[in-house]
């Protein structure tokens, strides 16, 4: 029969969502640089508006695109090659990702390794007199005071951590189908049975990734030092600022991977969504461990600690 599929490939009918999140991502961009540019003081020229537009409609077109590979993989369109191609894709993605915090980390690693002559003093940015310079090209600059990486920045390590073992846990259950069970206790008042190791890896995870982000929010407000104007302030934001919006993308990642776990969507043979997920999650815990290290424990080593 003519058109008959005799092959392992998903051949993708016309979808208007490419066009639609280009135009959204465009808007997005265009809006930012707009705002960034004085349209949030004293002369709006409708950057925010035009960006926070172009947020929603690129969500939207998030929705609706991932709607509908859903929808292909529930009419079997997602055979075992695309699977493994899709496999291919997430690790690229994730290899990617991984280049943006290489950015980070060099322009962490310059300003360490390179001090500038300056000093922090009674909360104000001060550059080093001629001849002075020799003297105040420390690292962190001299006069500021660094967060504790034994506190608040050790206990997020234990719950990242915590985190990554819990949702092993939960693709080790999906894998040898641990699910269902009776609905009793605490569990059971979320919908979910004894038996279902999934769902409780899934819960336990999610809860922990909003207990990371609420405890590094926490350490934010209370930082010692500012964002702007300080190349520590600016570098420890948007290294560790990167990575909690990562957490936070994660989990949303994995809460909906835990609304279609509810709705019966995975299986033990074919689960490439929740698998993305999991995959993704470890990625945030070893980019974590290396933040904890590099800039909180030897970025900070020797440093007066805040409040100490």
């Amino acid at each position: 029969m003519a058109g008959a599929k005799n092959h392992d490939y998903h051949i993708l009918p016309p979808d208007p969502w490419p066009l639609i999140g280009s135009f959204s991502a465009l808007a997005m961009a265009a809006g930012g640089i707009m705002w960034m540019h004085g349209g949030h003081v004293g002369k709006p020229n409708g950057g925010g508006f035009l960006f926070f537009a172009g947020l929603v409609a690129v969500l939207f077109t998030m929705f609706c695109w991932w709607r509908n590979v859903i929808k292909e993989a529930h009419a079997g369109d997602h055979t075992p090659v695309v699977q493994l191609h899709f496999r291919y894709g997430m690790i690229l993605f994730i290899a990617s990702e991984v280049m943006f915090f290489v950015g980070w980390f060099w322009a962490y690693f310059d300003f360490a390794l390179f001090p500038a002559a300056i000093s922090f003093v009674n909360g104000q940015v001060e550059h080093a007199v001629e001849g002075g310079a020799a003297i105040a090209a420390q690292w962190p600059p001299k006069g500021l005071e660094v967060i504790d990486a034994f506190e608040f920045p050790l206990l997020n390590t234990l719950i990242l951590l915590t985190s990554g073992t819990t949702v092993t846990w939960a693709h080790h259950a999906l894998i040898h189908n641990q699910r269902g069970g009776e609905k009793t206790g605490l569990w059971g008042l979320i919908g979910v049975g004894n038996r279902d190791s999934v769902l409780k890896g899934l819960w336990l995870t999610i809860v922990l990734g909003m207990i990371f982000t609420s405890i590094q929010a926490y350490e934010y407000i209370h930082a010692p030092f500012p964002f702007k104007g300080l190349n520590y302030g600016a570098a420890f934001f948007m290294a560790t600022g990167f990575h909690g919006f990562h957490v936070i993308i994660g989990t949303i990642f994995l809460i909906v991977c835990l609304i279609r776990a509810y709705k019966g969507d995975f299986t033990p043979r074919q689960h490439f969504g929740f698998e993305a997920a999991a995959w993704y999650w470890h990625f945030v815990d070893v980019g974590w461990l290396f933040l904890f290290v590099a800039i909180y424990v030897w970025g900070g080593w020797g440093a007066p600690v805040h409040g100490g």
